[in-house]
């Protein structure tokens, strides 16, 4: 039995909801009160058991393995200003035996075609896939959840959310026989469909584990929408020879890309933090109130 210690973070789009923040820098590393995207994404894997980190990244997307490389120069400067706590939590942004791995897409042919890209830093073993810019607020993190069903079904599993019926259009839309609760055994998955066209209001999101079959139907699937690989396509074919589930995780999940979930994540979160929850929700009240 394989365990799960990949995962594949597909980082190279445009991210042209956030221009001009994004003409130069990715929307993976847009931060969440003082850490971007990609780390939280990196962390929630890692928390999950994952020890390889693949990131499929563009020609613009430098700064990405530039956030996770040591930097020797900033730690030695707050070595020498005592500044202890930061120096830690650079330190941690990596736990020792976690690799990096950074392969270009050299066209952005979708999502699809991101994953396809990780086949040779795979090879044939099961993997996880994240999308940064779905950040999932979770305990236990959501790719813990599905890697923990991936070791007892042996089965690639999909992340899945309701979503209200006039926003199908925006996601791959999956329909099954429920297993349990939160558990289904997907019988179809359909990239988009119309809400008249739609077998259900379960909308796929940012999380994913696959077995290594899933690049065999992606060198096949022909482009869809926009002309791009869908990962959706392929994991409708895979459905004909294996049995994939659905999983309604827990946790709450903001849509980083768009611009309002941004901000609803960035107020969240800072709700959270040890440093600034007392100051910022004071601040808050008073701006609210007047």
């Amino acid at each position: 039995m394989k365990r799960i210690t990949k995962a594949v973070f597909p980082a190279a789009g445009m991210g042209t909801r956030f221009l001009p923040a994004t003409k130069a820098s990715p929307k993976e590393m847009l931060p969440i009160v003082d850490k971007p995207l990609i780390q939280y994404a990196a962390e929630e894997a890692i928390a999950a058991g994952i020890t390889d980190l693949i990131f499929i990244i563009g020609r613009t997307k430098r700064a990405i393995a530039d956030h996770f490389d040591k930097a020797y120069e900033l730690e030695m400067e707050l070595e020498m200003k005592g500044k202890t706590k930061a120096l830690a939590e650079l330190r941690r942004m990596l736990p020792q035996g976690v690799n990096c791995i950074y392969i270009r897409q050299p066209e952005a042919l979708g999502l699809g075609h991101a994953v396809l890209c990780a086949q040779p830093a795979v090879n044939d073993e099961p993997f996880a896939v994240i999308l940064a810019d779905d950040l999932i607020d979770a305990n236990p993190g959501v790719t813990k959840q599905m890697c923990d069903l991936y070791d007892y079904y042996q089965c690639s599993v999909v992340g899945v959310q309701p979503v209200a019926p006039e926003e199908t259009g925006a996601y791959g839309i999956v329909a099954g026989e429920p297993m349990s609760e939160r558990l289904l055994r997907m019988n179809h998955i359909v990239e988009k469909p119309k809400p008249e066209a739609a077998p259900s209001t379960l909308g796929v999101v940012g999380r994913y584990v696959l077995t290594p079959r899933i690049f065999h139907h992606l060198q096949r699937v022909e482009r869809g929408s926009g002309g791009e690989i869908q990962l959706t396509d392929a994991i409708a074919a895979l459905l004909k020879e294996q049995q994939v589930l659905a999983y309604r995780f827990e946790g709450t999940r903001y849509d980083c890309g768009s611009k309002l979930g941004y901000l609803k994540a960035t107020v969240e979160y800072a709700f959270k933090h040890p440093e600034l929850a007392e100051d910022f929700s004071r601040y808050l009240r008073e701006r609210l109130c007047g």
